[in-house]
């Protein structure tokens, strides 16, 4: 791989956020502003439809260029969040003028020679690349896994069972565009969700079967995410078994996951049940996700105190609670966790990727 520019000269390394006018790539630049320290330059682009908007950056106002090959030029840095029906295209483009990638789609997740990333759990990984590119985890994974790394250091992880209740936001924003239409149009009846089949039949009435949810999502859960990939497992539960496996490096970790698409704006949630390969303590497990950096433990249930999708939207941190353990059941815990999946459960993920990375830049 060509060595940055920023490494030869010594000048702050120049960072490129492609796709910076969607529902992430919009985190993207809110989060920016604090890291901005870190970069001599930042430049967004986007689709067509979006070229020449202006977009505040802090106190920067920055045009959105097209997404075209001289984009890349002079970049050291690039953050993807686009359709992976277009990613690997441009993603390996970039990777092919010596740009650094960390891209969000489920493109290079699984693939052996592109790391996936958490800083707080694999930050070593960065300096891995050798395709130049690095994957950003699921959101779904990231609302887990720093709690699942804290304890499978303490407590050595044997077993996973997940379910997860995955926000609107998890579909961009068309996701959150659909589930705020169907809210309006459940809202004047007050009886619906009382007869068979009611909900779908006014949402569909009223908006049509075209939705990026199997089906309506208003007063409903629906348990299904992603597509099928086959013997009755969805796309999403394969991405929760896989990349869980490959970020704590537990290649046959027995995962079982069931992904569920709740009526929430944004924020996911997922319940655990976890086997160890020792005993553990709960006082003990609590202790050591009060001092994790990365985890907020909200768990007391005499108040009662525990977290919700909600209340975490917005904020950095994962928040943990409802941590317990079946008497007869030593070796486990079952805890519940939220955090917003558009802020660190993507956006601030790649920032701080990408802050690893330009460090990494000016020691070679």
């Amino acid at each position: 791989m060509p060595s940055s520019a920023s490494s030869r000269t010594g000048r702050r390394p120049t960072l490129g956020v492609v796709g910076g006018t969607g529902a992430v790539g919009r985190v993207v630049l809110q989060v920016l502003p604090m890291h901005r320290h870190v970069w001599g330059e930042v430049r967004v682009a986007a689709g067509a439809e979006d070229v020449g908007t202006m977009l505040r950056v802090g106190d920067e106002e920055l045009t959105v260029e097209a997404v075209a090959p001289d984009f890349f030029d002079g970049l050291d840095v690039a953050i993807f969040d686009i359709p992976p029906s277009i990613a690997r295209e441009w993603v390996e483009l970039a990777a092919s003028r010596g740009v650094v990638c960390i891209d969000n789609s489920t493109v290079f997740r699984t693939e052996p020679d592109v790391p996936l990333v958490v800083p707080e759990v694999n930050p070593r990984r960065v300096a891995d690349r050798p395709r130049g590119i690095i994957a950003n985890p699921g959101a779904t994974v990231m609302t887990m896994i720093d709690v699942l790394a804290v304890l499978h250091s303490g407590w050595e992880l044997t077993e996973l069972v997940v379910t997860t209740f995955q926000a609107a936001s998890g579909l961009g924003r068309a996701g959150m565009a659909r589930l705020r239409d169907e809210l309006e149009v459940v809202a004047a009846d007050r009886d619906l969700g009382t007869r068979p089949g009611d909900v779908r039949r006014l949402v569909e009435h009223e908006l049509g079967v075209a939705s990026p949810f199997p089906a309506p999502l208003a007063l409903n859960v629906v348990p299904f995410v992603g597509h099928h990939q086959g013997a009755g497992w969805t796309s999403e539960e394969i991405k929760v078994r896989d990349e869980t496996r490959k970020i704590l490096d537990l290649p046959d970790l027995p995962v079982s996951a069931t992904c569920v698409r709740v009526p929430v704006v944004s924020s996911h949630s997922v319940s655990l049940h976890a086997s160890f390969g020792r005993k553990v303590d709960v006082d003990a497990a609590r202790q050591a996700l009060v001092e994790a950096p990365a985890v907020v433990v909200l768990d007391d249930p005499d108040e009662p105190e525990f977290p919700t999708p909600n209340d975490v939207v917005g904020a950095d941190p994962r928040f943990a609670g409802r941590i317990r353990q079946d008497p007869g059941a030593p070796t486990t815990l079952d805890l519940f966790i939220c955090g917003d999946n558009l802020r660190k459960g993507a956006a601030l993920n790649m920032v701080q990727t990408a802050e690893l990375v330009a460090a990494d830049l000016r020691g070679r």
